[in-house]
């Protein structure tokens, strides 16, 4: 071998010596974190934590798939049945695994449970659901600041708007409301009464928990000759309910939050006692907002999405833009969100922004449904 081509071996030699160096580095810059899902995936209200949690996981799917430095796992372990006194161990348990630098959490009465958990940690919380207007008010004992942010309205707007769809077109309404005594069912009907004024006249009953049989609060409707029933509580006993008011020959309408708007309402109240049901809610079904995302949601879980699937994707996707840009830690991760240069487009292409509160900027969204032969069907803006 002559000398140049020695040189030339050894030049060879040295950069792949560096070339490997820098692999090497490279791959032990690469890591591994976890955001959490925390909402109801056993129990009666399970199917709205499937409907979401699908949401999470094709985003992390898409994302995972670009081979990025930083990978992104889903924690095991938040299961809360949607239940408020479950929500504080669920939360704490996910505060304790040093790898979770983000959360998503569901249902308003967990989330607030949860929040010492996460407040302690430094954890940031961005809801896709959690609507109970006292998480974003600073002057309320359950504020969520600095943690909490959601991409949806609270039940500041979902309250008013609930009120106009349940007594639209309905001559002299007189309302009764049915709530189920959860954080999210109270804070929900204190909006919509406020909303009603005169209209709320004929009265209201608590149904706290599961309950099997509603005849002595149908028979309060019935007494006071009611003709809109606002129901403020979850779809699995908003179904039972429903089933049983239509069941005993009530004919006037029937109304409900975003708890219930669920695809398994109608099957469990039954085609013909959920016709006409109306729901509001602070949701964009998915087909509506990206037919792209809507058919890789199909493709991957042979199913249809449901509500909340899309903001659990936004969410999600939010975490993952904050990753992207070098956010890898707790601290990181709740500075960034809270940053006022802090912007997201979400699937529908609209610009999300948070206040201080952890509110949306802007006016809010709040959609009307409909129950039509057996399925909720998008009936515009509320």
């Amino acid at each position: 071998m002559n000398k140049k081509i020695k040189a030339s071996a050894a030049i060879v030699a040295a950069f792949a010596l560096s070339f490997g160096a820098f692999a090497t580095t490279s791959a032990s810059a690469a890591t591994t974190v976890k955001i959490a899902y925390q909402g109801p995936l056993t129990g009666p209200e399970a199917q709205t934590g499937t409907d979401s949690i699908r949401g999470v996981k094709l985003a992390l799917k898409l994302y995972n798939a670009t081979n990025p430095a930083v990978k992104v796992e889903l924690f095991n372990g938040g299961d809360d049945q949607g239940d408020d006194a479950q929500g504080g161990t669920v939360g704490a348990g996910i505060a304790a695994d040093d790898a979770v630098i983000g959360v998503l959490t569901a249902y308003s009465g967990p989330t607030i449970a949860a929040l010492p958990s996460y407040k302690a940690k430094g954890i940031a919380i961005v809801s896709p659901s959690a609507t109970r207007a006292c998480l974003t008010d600073p002057t309320n004992a359950c504020y969520g600041a600095p943690v909490f942010h959601r991409i949806v309205s609270n039940d500041d707007l979902q309250g008013p708007a609930l009120a106009r769809v349940a007594t639209n077109g309905v001559k002299d309404p007189t309302v009764f409301i049915v709530d189920d005594q959860s954080s999210y069912s109270v804070g929900l009907t204190a909006a919509v009464k406020k909303a009603l004024g005169t209209a709320y006249e004929a009265g209201d009953s608590a149904a706290k928990g599961a309950v099997s049989d509603f005849s002595a609060t149908i028979a309060k409707i019935k007494q006071t000759k009611s003709n809109v029933v606002i129901y403020t509580g979850y779809y699995a006993d908003g179904a039972k309910f429903l089933k049983q008011l239509r069941d005993k020959g009530y004919k006037g309408v029937y109304a409900a939050g975003d708890g219930v708007l669920n695809s398994q309402f109608p099957k469990l109240a039954g085609k013909k006692q959920s016709e006409g049901a109306r729901l509001t809610a602070p949701t964009v079904p998915l087909d509506v907002a990206s037919p792209k995302i809507y058919a890789a949601f199909k493709k991957e879980f042979k199913a249809e999405p449901g509500v909340y699937s899309t903001e659990s994707f936004d969410a999600t996707n939010i975490f993952l833009q904050a990753i992207k840009a070098g956010k890898t830690t707790r601290a990181d991760m709740l500075a960034y969100l809270n940053s006022s240069s802090f912007s997201y487009k979400n699937t529908a292409g609209i610009t999300i922004k948070f206040q201080a509160s952890g509110d949306l900027s802007g006016s809010g969204l709040m959609n009307q449904f409909v129950v039509k032969s057996g399925t909720i069907k998008l009936n515009g803006k509320a």
